[in-house]
């Protein structure tokens, strides 16, 4: 059996029955992306794990961001590679979780706005009202970089919700199909992580004559592996320190190049206070 065909295996397995699983460190992934290229690429982070940890580690898909908090909350995965808002939302509900690695990248990371070609939009230091009007897409609803972010700063610029500014806001639920609804004119503009596009564009996916990037935000936490509070007790003493270092010594170009990211630093729950803050402001979450 290869890697993709146990891991379905034991994602239907873990869905039906959690107990068979007690001995495997099992994690998942917010869909940020196609599911078939997440599995492929995840699979390998799994063996990876595997053999860093010497311990069963599978990853198991899931279908949504809320999918990735649910599974999270109800021990069916015992860590999870989460944005920066499903984090916060993670680690509420689950109360001792922590967040132990983020990308380099995530210190600083970014949302691109882009537009298509017929809106006449150009690229410009600032939002401006000629996006008043247009067709508006977000990524998933819990997307700290296709929702979040870009909902903060609409509102911060133009002090209205989205609803109000645009003729039509929709939710693609991933950054791969928010490109390609723009691209295809389905909507006028959406906002989109910027690594996928960046990716995209340099495997030649995107037709950028159609499409542009025509402003970026400013730089804000993001991505980040977070690990269940009761994994020590699961797995033994020092558990928790020995996948964060597993994580910080993954340095193979072909296992990073899943996320993507050029390496691994240390993260801590405070890294991610002001994205739970700028959830709080714009109503996704509750003060606590």
């Amino acid at each position: 059996m290869n890697r993709i065909t146990k891991t379905l295996c034991v994602s239907l397995a873990t869905l039906l029955t959690p107990a068979v699983l007690a001995d495997t460190f099992v994690f998942t992934a917010i869909p940020d992306q196609d599911e078939r290229q997440l599995t492929e690429r995840f699979g390998k982070i799994a063996d990876y794990l595997e053999q860093q940890l010497e311990v069963d580690v599978q990853y198991i898909p899931v279908k949504s961001y809320s999918a990735a908090v649910s599974a999270f909350r109800s021990d069916q995965v015992q860590m999870a590679w989460f944005g920066g808002l499903t984090g916060v939302q993670a680690r509420q509900l689950v109360p001792g979780s922590q967040a132990i690695a983020q990308g380099v990248e995530d210190t600083a990371f970014i949302s691109y706005f882009i537009a298509h070609e017929s809106t006449g939009l150009a690229p410009a230091d600032a939002l401006t009202d000629a996006l008043r009007g247009k067709s508006f897409t977000f990524g998933s609803k819990g997307s700290t970089s296709g929702r979040l972010m870009p909902e903060f700063y609409l509102r911060e610029q133009f002090g209205e919700a989205p609803e109000t500014l645009f003729n039509r806001v929709g939710f693609s639920g991933d950054h791969s199909r928010t490109i390609a609804l723009v691209e295809s004119g389905a909507y006028d503009v959406g906002a989109v992580n910027y690594a996928v596009w960046d990716a995209g564009v340099e495997a030649g996916d995107i037709d950028t004559d159609a499409v542009q990037v025509i402003w970026e935000t400013p730089a804000y936490p993001d991505y980040q592996w977070t690990i269940r509070g009761d994994a020590d007790a699961r797995f033994g003493d020092g558990f928790t320190q020995r996948v964060q270092q597993a994580l910080l010594d993954m340095t193979d170009p072909d296992l990073l190049a899943a996320f993507p990211r050029s390496g691994f630093i240390p993260a801590t729950n405070a890294d991610y206070a002001p994205i739970e803050a700028t959830a709080v402001t714009i109503g996704i979450m509750d003060a606590q």
